[in-house]
């Protein structure tokens, strides 16, 4: 095989209050990606849709993982990417995450897999590096495992895969661009000791839920009370569509990784339809154009089809 295509499926980080550590993989949206084995050592990246991309592969966030593949590689090989891009950058929706999994896990599928899940997160955090200027694997980790995951430490890397409960994920992407560097610059350095704690709770609380399947708790450990007070003066609109959703049945939700999109969980499809309708509601009346998706968490991750 030379050449394949991959599904490589968006994704919510943080999970409203496991800033950088936990995420989860959603089925829409998704990118679409073609990659093709080249006989001679070097990375071409190309947008099928015209989204202009850095000619040079360091700068891009499919190319970059790449080249860190090569330099494990003792063959004179490389890759050709060409990026169907359906997740907008800056959307909070995982875009750089999905153009980085879904290029290593395409090149690693061509090369009758030889690396593990493990490995090739090491290389797709090459891929955030270049997009927010550091290395986390909330997006990519998820992208890859599918399902949630828990990202108990990238130096060494350790990911925890939980079992996913079968929760439906409702999302709205306002089209606003909130660039992660920038979501990161106006966060605090120092934090409450009291507020710390409280978030902790939620923390345990909400991987405690995932591991039991308790529904209930994972809705009252979706609380945050470090990252959201700061970075939903980003995003219009926030605090009343949460108010909305929360009341529509929803579980809980957030803001989805740096913003501006918005994720809400829900027991059961009739309800994130409802509040899906919640959501296009308020972008109407605020009169911003939007896109909204409604799926089951995904637990299949990026894949070849």
């Amino acid at each position: 095989m030379n050449f394949c295509t991959v599904h490589a499926p968006g994704t919510v980080a943080n999970l409203v209050c496991g800033f950088d550590i936990l995420g989860l993989c959603l089925n829409e949206p998704a990118d679409k990606m073609e990659i093709k084995l080249l006989d001679e050592r070097k990375i071409i990246v190309r947008s099928a849709d015209g989204y202009p991309l850095p000619e040079d592969p360091a700068l891009n966030t499919a190319g970059a993982p790449l080249l860190e593949m090569l330099k494990d590689i003792d063959a004179n090989i490389g890759f050709e990417v060409l990026i169907h891009k359906r997740i907008k950058p800056g959307s909070g929706a995982g875009s750089s995450a999905a153009s980085a999994a879904g290029a290593v896990v395409g090149a690693n599928y061509l090369l009758n897999n030889r690396f593990t899940k493990q490995q090739l997160i090491q290389y797709a955090m090459f891929g955030e590096k270049v997009a927010s200027g550091v290395k986390h694997a909330d997006n990519v980790a998820p992208c890859i495992y599918g399902g949630i995951t828990l990202i108990r430490s990238i130096n060494p890397l350790d990911i925890i895969p939980l079992p996913a409960p079968d929760l439906f994920v409702t999302l709205v992407h306002p089209q606003i661009e909130v660039r992660t560097a920038d979501a990161r610059a106006v966060l605090r350095q120092q934090v409450e000791l009291k507020k710390a704690i409280r978030q902790w709770g939620n923390i345990a609380g909400l991987v405690a839920g995932i591991l039991q399947n308790d529904i209930d708790l994972i809705g009252r450990s979706l609380e945050d009370h470090i990252i959201e007070p700061v970075r939903s003066i980003l995003i219009p609109g926030f605090a009343e569509l949460k108010k909305k959703c929360l009341d529509a049945g929803a579980l809980g939700g957030g803001i989805s990784g740096s913003g501006p999109s918005i994720f809400m969980l829900s027991k059961d499809e009739t309800t994130a339809h409802k509040i899906e309708d919640e959501m296009k509601q308020v972008y109407t009346e605020l009169q911003i154009d939007f896109h909204t998706y409604v799926s089951k968490i995904n637990k299949d991750g990026a894949r070849i089809v």
